[in-house]
């Protein structure tokens, strides 16, 4: 099954219900889910057009936005990879992943395309194809927009891949992680009842796999307006002004997101009501992050949430399970409380010793 076989149903269920709600051009835009539909099968087609056939790696440099999901619904459809990598690296590690897996196509926005200038790597992609109007040795993805929409989904077997990403192979050869579309598909079942995505709820969205499990669950995503690749050090007030005129109810985020927020919060002597599950993981969670998102998000039960690139969500526990002895065994060394790990995953713990 193709994972956008799961995403197609929401537009048909809800087509006119908002999927990504994001910035652009200085605007606040908002995509729907039937117009990410319609979008996807025309991306779909242009890939076609331009020679990319089902099997194909297409290495995606993109911020989060609905472009990013655009671009990935049209190559789920045409039964492509999608292959992202840390483009901040350099490009000797640019060059190392494009020789693990070599991309036949590279989708990018205008200023990721001049990276070209000093990556070999990159400029050896057979196509290039860019999210700008006018981007010299580029085909603009906006041509897209004449072309009849390709209505077909490429069927595709469980273990077919989907995403590929990299490690950033700061200690060695960079690591591929491969998520298939059975992969997919199963973590959107277990997101979908370990975060409790809700139908036409709106998620305040910082990390990139959660928005596929909101569009497949008929949740609205809200990409904040900041710069998500350096979560510690966003300008809080824009994202707060989007809490609050867009009211979401749950957010997934790293505590360095969640901490910038709640210093605009205590330099103004405000709070952030609404939020009911705010689960925060991808970096340790100590315990006065705890206690400092609890204040300051007073509706919110706060999770810390353990997982990994491979296996997203392995644990996570509410501070409101933790006893006064858990929060002080952390404090005092004991380590971080991941909680019990979720049903659907089986986990077995490694000795702490050499060989």
């Amino acid at each position: 099954m193709n994972i956008v076989e799961i995403l197609q149903r929401q537009a048909k269920e809800r087509p006119d219900a908002p999927a990504i709600i994001d910035m652009h051009a200085g605007r606040e835009r908002v995509t729907t889910f039937a117009g990410l539909d319609h979008a996807s099968a025309k991306g779909s087609a242009l890939l076609r057009e331009t020679g990319l056939v089902e099997g194909d790696t297409v290495l995606v440099f993109q911020p989060m936005s609905a472009e990013l999901y655009i671009a990935l619904m049209a190559l789920f459809r045409a039964g492509m990879t999608a292959m992202f990598l840390d483009p901040s690296a350099g490009r000797e590690h640019i060059a190392r992943c494009c020789a693990i897996r070599p991309p036949q196509a590279l989708v990018a926005s205008s200023k990721a395309h001049l990276l070209r200038l000093i990556s070999p790597a990159l400029r050896h992609i057979p196509r290039h194809i860019c999210f700008s109007r006018f981007m010299p040795g580029c085909i603009p993805w906006q041509r897209a927009e004449t072309i009849k929409p390709c209505q077909t989904i490429t069927p595709c077997v469980a273990d077919a891949p989907a995403l590929i990403t990299f490690t950033s192979g700061s200690t060695g050869q960079p690591k591929a992680a491969v998520r298939s579309h059975g992969f997919l598909l199963e973590q959107h079942r277990v997101l979908e009842r370990a975060i409790s995505l809700t139908p036409g709820a709106v998620d305040l969205t910082t990390l990139p796999i959660f928005v596929l499990a909101n569009l497949a669950s008929g949740v609205t995503s809200l990409i904040p307006d900041a710069d998500l690749r350096y979560p510690g050090k966003i300008k809080a007030l824009p994202v707060l002004h989007q809490i609050y005129r867009h009211h979401p109810v749950s957010v997934v985020a790293s505590p360095a997101f969640l901490a910038c927020l709640c210093g605009a919060c205590e330099a103004s002597g405000r709070t952030v009501p609404g939020f009911r599950p705010l689960f925060t993981g991808g970096a340790p969670v100590f315990p006065d992050h705890l206690e400092r998102f609890a204040a300051i998000f007073p509706d919110a039960d706060v999770v810390a949430v353990y997982g990994s690139t491979e296996a997203e969500p392995i644990a996570h526990i509410s501070r409101q399970a933790m006893s006064s002895d858990d929060l002080d065994a952390m404090t005092s060394g004991g380590g971080l409380l991941a909680g019990e790990p979720v049903e659907e995953i089986a986990v077995r713990i490694i000795v702490s010793r050499w060989g």
